[in-house]
């Protein structure tokens, strides 16, 4: 009789495509996959631990599983991701009652691991991943890809370089080919990822190449959007948005980590980027791309950022306007130049300043998402929500991160179908708007 396995995935969307690998080599290796703790022989958690939140909530994630294995003798509780990666002496020490521990580089193997009783396989973070395959549920509407594993950027903050290495492209070739697969499956949307997806291809092909990748994703029968996610602001290129302003499937959405706008703080974050240069790409890309919705990402309360650097960075964001922002408090990570900066701030003053980005920001949404009312936009049906209530998302939304269309429809809608919608309704994040037949 086949194990159970139960994977639970935290963090990231590159995390969630390792465990959709991991789902493929599981049940190819005889493994049955189940949906509770409650029914399985074993636990495989994908950990996450990329600021101290997330490694919280990992460590938490693991305690519980031991409680469910203090239970039952005979489960078995595998730690896998990047704190299986970085940690995993602490791991064996701490927590004997953890039976397997598989480095990043190791998932390829998980279920060969799974049949030991006792493992740690940890190996270099720079090791090429092979390709292994991909689980993919049938009539997923959407599905993350992923083309390169590791990042060359090695900004100051940042711990994923020492954890998951340097820059890896995938080749051109096994991309396309697990975009069809997915494409086969049902996905209409595909959502790029990767820790650095400006720079795919650099280390592999000698240059960048994601304008060349997205012009072969655009042949792919039955893919109907292409969304573009960590696109670092320096590999965003004249050839890049011209693919985009040509394209009838790359959404004129673009995630462009920024960090802040204060140039002291953008050297002393080793970006590379300046003020200037992004307040110049910003307007190219809104001269070049009308109506393009912007995803950008900050950190409040860097070492050293003193009260006139923070209302520098709220006025940045008054000024750009950008519909979608996520801000994080900094979080001091061990063996990072930053965490040994002078000049720390304290918990406090950076939480007060993470509510004040985050109440400006609320206010920039809601008044860009109020222009909206009385227009039509296309949306991709996810799921029913009430009787004859749709949720979807429209370009403005990626996956999981942003707000939702909430669709009224007299009609039966299946989770794939693309629908025009009138809104008639908005919020802080999210609209509301009917099908029009």
């Amino acid at each position: 009789m086949a194990q159970k396995v139960f994977v639970y995935t935290l963090g990231c969307p590159k995390n969630e495509v390792d465990s959709d690998n991991m789902i493929y080599c599981l049940k190819r290796g005889g493994f049955e996959i189940c949906s509770s703790a409650d029914e399985a022989d074993i636990i495989l958690i994908n950990t996450c631990c990329f600021i101290h939140d997330a490694k919280q909530q990992s460590v938490e994630a693991v305690f519980e599983a031991v409680r469910l294995k203090n239970e039952r003798n005979e489960l078995k509780l595998a730690v896998t991701g990047c704190m299986a990666q970085r940690y995993s002496k602490e791991l064996r020490e701490e927590i004997p009652e953890i039976d397997i521990i598989a480095g990043v580089t190791a998932q390829h193997d998980i279920a060969y691991l799974l049949r030991k009783e006792k493992a740690v396989d940890v190996r270099d973070k720079n090791a090429v991943i092979p390709e292994c395959g991909r689980y993919c549920e049938e009539g997923k509407a959407s599905a993350y890809i992923k083309i390169s594993e590791g990042c060359d950027k090695c900004c100051t903050y940042c711990a994923i370089p020492s954890i998951r290495g340097k820059q890896r492209s995938r080749k051109m070739e096994d991309i396309l080919s697990e975009a069809r697969s997915l494409a086969d499956k049902g996905v209409k949307e595909l959502v790029v990822v990767a820790q650095d997806v400006g720079d795919y291809g650099l280390d592999l092909y000698e240059r960048r190449m994601l304008p060349k990748l997205l012009k072969e994703l655009e042949t792919i029968s039955g893919i109907y959007w292409i969304r573009l996610m960590y696109v670092y602001p320096e590999t965003i290129t004249d050839e890049l948005i011209g693919v985009i302003a040509e394209s009838k499937k790359i959404l004129k959405y673009l995630d462009v980590p920024l960090q802040h706008i204060n140039n002291d703080i953008l050297k002393r974050m080793n970006r590379r980027i300046t003020s200037e240069g992004i307040y110049s790409l910003i307007q190219k890309l809104n001269d070049r791309l009308p109506g393009i919705a912007l995803r950008s990402a900050f950190i409040v309360g860097f070492p050293g950022e003193t009260e006139g650097q923070f209302d520098q960075l709220c006025d940045f964001l008054k000024d750009a306007c950008m519909l979608r922002v996520g801000a994080f408090a900094y979080s001091e990570e061990e063996g990072t130049p930053a965490a040994l900066m002078d000049a720390q701030i304290d918990e406090a003053t950076k939480l007060e300043r993470l509510n004040t980005l985050m109440d400006i920001q609320s206010r920039i949404s809601e008044n860009i998402l109020q222009r909206f009312v009385g227009q039509t936009l296309d949306v991709l049906i996810e799921e029913k929500h009430n009787e004859g209530i749709y949720t979807a998302r429209s370009y403005l939304d990626a996956p999981e991160v942003d707000g939702v269309v909430y669709v009224e429809s007299e009609k039966h809608l299946r989770c794939g179908d693309i629908v025009k919608v009138l809104i008639e309704q908005s919020g802080e994040y999210d609209l509301k708007g009917r099908v029009i037949i």
